[in-house]
């Protein structure tokens, strides 16, 4: 069975001349090539913000850029043919795809509403600082453009827990709605701030049963109309984890599909809370691993003086292997983000190699370090240039990342790992040695059965050869700052 292996196939800046779903349906064939078996497309409805929306600002959660709504019929990514034809053409090449929702708010309103809020402490949001008090919100969704085809359901203020904008005040604030349901928000998985309920725009309240069932119902319908395979859930520490669980049981019901789940549950403290909310869903979601993304981070830009050794340690493909899906970067990490925290490009060979190359996780790659980006924001210009070892890397993960893995983390400086291969994958199996300082060396055991056998480096980063010993190991070397993968050499 061929590692499974994801790609992010977008970014915030995403503003190449093709639209991202024809360009999708353009490489499908190129990214079968190179090993990747699902691609994680971002949110295809329309936003806020029309044609111009990254995703996340969510309005009309049935528009997949079909009605003429915000000022666009199509989003900014394409039109909803396009969009199918991107997924088909995928399918055809035996390529899953994920869907990205977003259901822990809604945006851009389309008629206002008086509503009785209080204003709460934006860092301690279960404290009020105000009385109640009536102002005007934009609460009130009635998707004028699609005139009720898919669904008849309104939101209005009875939907939300919270608003960030009151109209006659012009002012902004957090902003707590007292309605029928509770006068305080809801349950979620994050204590931070408090309660972190709240994040932006308007805020869906699950203490609201027809809101649960509209999710449901749109659940099915946008599998009935896309033929997803599963998808990604967007800010889940803010969402009622009983509502998610009760959505992902109902979809598996309800569409007879077992969905491939991945939730964001950004985190960079501790891995007991990713690890708390695998418990809380009892598995039935996988989770990003922003604690590797971030020990990535540190160690890009620490160099030498960071531990190599520990580049694992309080991670989740650490502690629950098979629940992580582990990246070096994603939209939100990207330069001139809010969660800006690119990972220097001396290091990104390495930490590739670390996700693609060993047993633990599912690796997700970025959309820029294959093709790279260029853009502009706050004044700033940005190139991203894509990751020349990228390929071959991916290459070796496809053929030759099998069988049983010896780790060699023990020197601060220089760190390696062996698999061992499988009968299934001819040749597969090799040594991988890393160094965040000098030249780097170590006697590795890749297995009695390669003995005799030559060993060249597939990055091309070190000239020579090594033969395995009798004993099955051998003696491999990198350079300072960079990464080596010792394969069987084909001549």
């Amino acid at each position: 069975m061929q590692n499974k292996t994801l790609i992010q196939y977008f970014h915030w800046y995403y503003n190449e001349p093709d639209n991202l779903w024809v360009k999708a349906a353009k490489e499908a064939e190129n990214l079968k090539k190179l090993g990747i078996t699902t691609v994680w497309f971002p949110p295809a409805n329309k936003g806020s913000n029309g044609g111009y929306s990254v995703g996340y600002d969510s309005y009309d959660l049935y528009d997949l850029g079909e009605f003429d709504q915000k000022n666009a019929v199509s989003t900014k990514y394409g039109n909803k043919a396009e969009y199918l034809a991107a997924i088909q053409q995928l399918h055809e090449n035996k390529i899953g795809v994920l869907a990205d929702v977003v259901f822990n708010h809604k945006a851009g309103g389309d008629e206002l509403e008086t509503i009785t809020v209080r204003k709460v402490n934006e860092e301690n949001r279960t404290e009020f600082i105000s009385e109640e008090m009536e102002i005007e919100a934009w609460t009130k969704f009635t998707f004028p453009g699609r005139n009720w085809q898919y669904s008849d359901f309104i939101w209005d203020h009875q939907c939300f827990t919270g608003v960030d904008w009151a109209q006659n005040l012009n002012e902004s604030a957090i902003f707590s709605i007292q309605n029928e349901y509770n006068e305080s928000w809801q349950k979620v998985p994050s204590n931070e701030l408090g309660n972190y309920d709240y994040l932006m725009f308007n805020d869906i309240d699950y203490r609201n049963v027809a809101v649960k069932q509209e999710l449901k119902n749109w659940g099915k319908w946008f599998y009935e109309t896309t033929n997803i395979d599963g998808f990604r859930l967007d800010a889940v520490k803010h969402i009622s984890s009983d509502f998610l669980i009760e959505w992902m049981d109902d979809m598996k019901r309800s569409c007879g599909k077992d969905f491939f789940f991945v939730a964001e549950n950004w985190n960079i403290a501790e891995v007991e809370e990713l690890a708390k909310y695998i418990e809380l869903t009892g598995g039935r979601t996988q989770l990003f691993d922003s604690l590797l993304h971030h020990n990535f981070y540190l160690a890009s830009t620490a160099g030498k003086d960071y531990n190599l050794a520990a580049i694992f340690d309080n991670t989740l493909v650490q502690r629950t292997p098979t629940m992580a899906v582990t990246f070096v970067d994603n939209h939100d990490s990207q330069p001139l983000q809010a969660l800006d925290s690119f990972i220097s490009f001396w290091f990104r060979p390495l930490a590739y190699a670390m996700i693609l190359l060993r047993e633990g996780g599912i690796p997700c790659v970025f959309y820029t370090d294959l093709y790279g980006a260029s853009y502009e924001d706050v004044g700033k210009q940005i190139e991203l240039i894509g990751l020349k070892e990228l390929q071959e890397l991916l290459t070796i993960r496809t053929n030759l990342a099998y069988g049983k893995q010896i780790d060699y983390l023990d020197h601060p400086n220089c760190i390696g790992w062996t698999r061992a291969g499988d009968e299934e994958h001819p040749n597969s199996g090799f040594a991988v040695l890393m160094s965040n300082g000098e030249e780097g060396f170590k006697e590795m055991e890749v297995g009695i059965a390669f003995s005799g056998k030559t060993f060249v480096d597939a990055l091309g980063n070190r000239q020579g050869e090594v033969i395995i010993n009798e004993h099955g190991k051998g003696s491999f070397y990198c350079n300072g700052g960079s990464v080596s993968v010792w394969i069987i050499s084909s001549n």
